[in-house]
């Protein structure tokens, strides 16, 4: 009974001699901890004094887990951009350092998400576990790290894949009034993306929240989602949010470009991206340039999209291509955010109100539109008749405009304006249809055929979609040679032209006989029995003279048209034989006068169709 209380004893003085080391070997540190205290408070800034050693674009913490970017770093106090909701802020709250820039989680895991430019999820699926982080500021790719863009981008789009094209890798404005289709090209693209390993970014800066549900309805819906990641920044956040959007979503982009994978990014639209860097600059009282925006509204853009490139092979060969997304105002393309960025891009898609007007959709003017970079991306088979489709197209529109006006034409320009309306008409193409790189070279190499030219303009839709149907019956063999950059052969054009004409045979008129001259030799038997008149007569002529006249004989009131020699010499035989002038007052009073001398009747058959 003795032994087991010693031993207990033992037991606690042996725990009570490990804590006593542990205390002795413990020595406190002390670390310097940043507090600062919030001076002002107003429209999506704050104002913060006591943070001295604070770095530029440094994340602050503020109470209520609201972060803010430190912008303004003055002297005496900083300026700071807040990214999230700041009603509950006011001035003496504290505010801390974090030490770090801002960063955002990026992965696989992103994909089929939405969120916001915090990381923080929009659809109501959990939150977004990720292992790695990004700062969603950094720099560009060297010019040795890239390579040249030599690979397309297809968009399902037609006019876009065959007149302006685009490579992966390359930077492509998109820029129209409002309500003109601009997302809805970009929405087609993402679509027609799928199973062609692109991975697809959308970020959707300062809309309606409306608008953002319905694009992602329609990407949800044709199974887009499954390689989309959708960052969003609606109309009623805090400016700063809109502000870091952009940056973040490409650094979301960038992380699957460095993996090797090919990414495509759509900025919809900078337009409101500038309105709120102007928003952010004024609040924080930096000088006012043109427009009211600040001097350095070039560069937020400029440093945004240098990061779209190709990587060279060493490096994985992965690409970023960037669609960004302009709103122009008036169709005033030489505004100054428009401007800025189609001296940034390597081409542009100007969207024509007008063309929008008129029912041709998508409403691409392929005049003020180009492609700097695409065209050595495009595959052969479209460079082998986009040159000559391009050059028909335009020359349409400027014969066009005199059409419009009732001028006359001769047989070559309304030929020339027959067939750009059929060109126009196959460019046309409904909203979340994309069409095939096969299926969009039959209709290209029908085009250049004028094969489409003796089909009527209200059958040009069906004509289209039976050309669709068509590829199928192509070979599978010319159909691969399609996707590959080699040229198409003579037999391959003639056999995709041969099944494009196949498919638009019942689309061409069938030759009728005209029926028009047995009516009019009916009709000729019926007005005169007699056979008297001749042809050109007015009716009149048969008519019964009054009593007391003498009707002129027939062959005098309808002469026969004879040379100006024989004429001449008969008038004035005529006129020696009747000095009086003849009887013209004894002819009836319907009966038309003889022609002067030296003139040939001309015959009126419209006076033939009468009864």
């Amino acid at each position: 009974m003795n032994t087991a209380p010693e031993s207990l004893q033992s037991v606690f003085d042996r725990t009570f001699a490990g804590i006593r080391q542990a205390r002795e070997a413990f020595t406190p540190h002390l670390t310097l901890h940043e507090v600062g205290t919030i001076t002002s408070v107003s429209t999506g800034i704050a104002r913060v004094s006591g943070l001295p050693s604070a770095g530029f674009e440094e994340l602050l913490e503020f109470p209520g887990g609201v972060f803010g970017i430190a912008f303004n770093v003055d002297r005496d106090e900083i300026g700071v951009v807040l990214l999230g909701e700041y009603s509950h802020l006011h001035a003496g709250d504290e505010v801390e350092r974090t030490g770090r820039v801002m960063d955002v989680a990026v992965g696989d895991e992103l994909l089929g998400r939405v969120i916001d430019p915090l990381g923080r999820p929009l659809d109501g699926n959990g939150p977004v576990t990720t292992t790695k982080r990004l700062p969603i500021e950094r720099p560009c790719a060297p010019i040795m790290d890239r390579s040249p863009v030599t690979v397309p981008l297809q968009t399902g789009l037609m006019v876009i894949d065959a007149l302006i094209p685009i490579g992966r890798g390359q930077r492509e404005l998109i820029l129209g009034d409002r309500q003109t289709g601009k997302t809805a090209i970009a929405i087609d693209t993402i679509l027609n993306q799928r199973g062609k390993n692109v991975i697809c970014v959308y970020c959707a800066i300062g809309q309606r929240a409306s608008a953002v549900a319905k694009a992602i309805a329609n990407l949800r819906e044709k199974g887009a989602m499954d390689y989309t990641v959708v960052v969003v920044a609606e109309g009623n956040d805090a400016p700063g949010l809109a502000y870091i959007t952009p940056y973040a979503a490409t650094s979301i982009a960038e992380h699957f470009m460095e993996a090797g994978r090919d990414v495509l990014i759509v900025y919809d639209n900078l337009t409101q991206h500038a309105q709120a860097y102007r928003e952010i600059s004024l609040l924080l009282r930096r000088p006012p340039g043109r427009e009211a925006f600040p001097g350095d509204i070039f560069y937020i853009h400029s440093r945004l999209l240098e990061r779209a490139t190709h990587l060279r092979a060493e490096l994985g060969s992965g690409s970023l291509t960037a669609l960004p997304i302009i709103e122009t105002e008036a169709q005033n393309i030489s505004a100054y955010i428009p401007t800025n960025l189609i001296s940034i891009t390597d081409g542009q898609i100007y969207l024509s109100p007008s063309l929008f007007e008129l029912g041709v959709l998508p409403a691409v003017d392929v005049g003020k539109s180009v492609s700097r970079v695409g065209g050595k991306a495009q595959r052969a088979a479209y460079r082998a008749v986009a040159g000559d489709l391009k050059l028909a197209y335009a020359q349409f529109e400027e014969l066009e405009t005199f059409a419009r006006f009732g001028a006359r034409l001769d047989e070559d320009t309304r030929k020339i304006i027959e067939h750009g309306r059929r060109i126009r008409a196959c460019l046309k193409q409904p909203e979340f249809a994309p069409v095939s790189v096969p299926a969009q070279i039959t209709v290209l190499l029908a085009l250049t055929a004028n094969l489409f030219d003796a089909v009527r303009l209200d059958q040009m839709t069906e004509a289209n979609h039976a050309v669709h149907e068509a590829v199928e019956k192509i070979p599978a063999e010319v159909r691969a040679r399609f996707e590959t950059a080699d040229k198409l052969s003579d037999e391959d054009r003639k056999t995709v032209i041969e099944a494009a004409r196949q498919a638009l045979a019942r689309f061409q008129p069938k030759p009728e006989a005209k029926p028009e001259p047995k009516p009019e030799a009916e009709s000729e038997a019926t007005s005169k029995p007699d056979g008297g008149s001749k042809p050109g007569a007015s009716t009149d002529a048969n008519a019964i003279p009054k009593p007391g006249t003498e009707p002129e004989p027939k062959p005098e009131a309808k002469p026969k048209p004879k040379p100006e020699s024989e004429s001449r010499p008969k008038a004035e035989s005529e006129a020696k034989s009747k000095p009086d002038g003849g009887s013209k007052t004894d002819a009836p009073a319907d009966v038309k006068p003889k022609p002067k001398p030296g003139t040939e009747p001309k015959p009126k058959p419209e006076a033939k169709e009468k009864p």
